[in-house]
Order: structure tokens, then sequence, then C-alpha cells
């Protein structure tokens, strides 16, 4: 699963009416929403770490095909696997973070929101801890392997290679956007939605 798949997750799910929404349908719906919420995220961290160690894996065998030529393969790697930690970070900070089922509504409002801001930076700063690690580590092994290749091969080509990096980072671009979509119509409403619920908390406690 990547950000996309994430982006598509927040998709299916019925758009929040944000300041809108009826309080006491934010009542009942809370709780469902809150375990999706942590489903969601528990999906994309492990799927994520699993993705990214495959990837490492799949870099370290590509190194050892181009021997030691291919050092600079180990940059790549580096990257990848700092990535993968930041999602194995996040499933420490949830598990260090859950509540209990027996939590009050109030507390368990004050983590969603919480939960929800946080996820809104990881989204909005996509490029410096996602995109831009691995779009760089996609470049290093790329030239790694070109320069290595004989002359009249195609991976030696300029044009393809300028034509390669142009789509590789297209795609990075419509991820950034999609994410920023996302903030926009998905997780600032659900944020609305909360702050109005939990000032109809304090004003009937």
């Amino acid at each position: 699963m990547n950000w996309n798949d994430y982006e598509a997750i927040w998709k299916r799910q019925a758009l929040p009416a944000g300041a809108a929404a009826d309080v006491t349908e934010l009542r009942h719906s809370f709780e469902t929403k809150r375990r999706k919420l942590a489903a969601t995220l528990l999906v994309r961290d492990w799927v994520e770490a699993s993705a990214g160690l495959l990837g490492a894996i799949a870099f370290a065998f590509i190194w050892w095909l181009q021997g030691k030529s291919g050092w600079p393969i180990a940059g790549a790697i580096l990257l990848i696997l700092g990535v993968t930690a930041v999602f194995i970070r996040e499933r420490i900070r949830a598990h260090r973070l859950r509540l209990g089922a027996d939590a009050p509504l109030l507390a368990k409002l004050d983590a969603d929101l919480a939960e929800l801001h946080h996820q809104r930076r990881l989204l909005l700063s996509v490029w410096k801890w996602y995109l831009a690690p691995c779009g760089a580590a996609i470049v290093i092994v790329s030239l790694t392997i070109s320069l290595h290749r004989p002359a009249w091969d195609l991976a030696r080509d300029g044009r393809f290679l300028g034509v390669y990096f142009a789509c590789t980072a297209g795609m990075m671009w419509v991820v950034w956007l999609l994410n920023r979509q996302a903030v926009r119509k998905q997780l600032d409403p659900r944020v609305e939605e909360l702050e109005k619920l939990r000032r109809d908390l304090l004003s009937t406690s």
C-alpha cells in the first residue's frame, strides 16, 4: 500500500460533513469511525514497512549483481530503510498512545483529534520524509545500473533516462496532490466534526 492507496481508503468512506454534521449522529458513529481510522493506519504502517524492507532487499540484490561498482546503492538502501523506520515508529507511537475500551469518551475524542492532526502533518510533509527519499533512492539505483551498462544499451541513453526520471517525478507530484486533497476533503472536515462534538460534550458536562 502506498499513499495513493491510503488516500483511496479515505475516499471509499462517506465524506465527513464537517462543522454542519449532526451532533447526535457524531456520537453514534464515533466509536465505529474511531476503530476504522485505527485499522486503516495499522494496515498502512505495516504494509509500507514491509514494502520498504522488501525494497531494501531488492536493492541489496542489485548491488550484489553489480559487484563493487554498485557501492552507491548503499545510499539508496539507507534511504529506503529510513522511510521504513518512519512507519515502524508510527506503530510504536500508536501502541504507546492507545487507550483502553473503558476510557472516557472525552479522552478518546482528544486522542482522535491529536491523531488526525498528526496524520495531517504527515500527509502535508510527505515530500520531505517519503517522496524525496524514495525518489532519490530510485535515481541512485537507476544511475548506478545505467553507468555500468554497455554503451549501446538503451539504459545508457540520456533521453531515455530523462523521460524515465520525468515520469517518476510526475507520479510523485500526483501523489503529493492526492494527499493534499485527502487532507482538504477528509481530514479537515473530520477534525471539524470532532471539535464540534467535543464542544457539545463540554457544554453538557
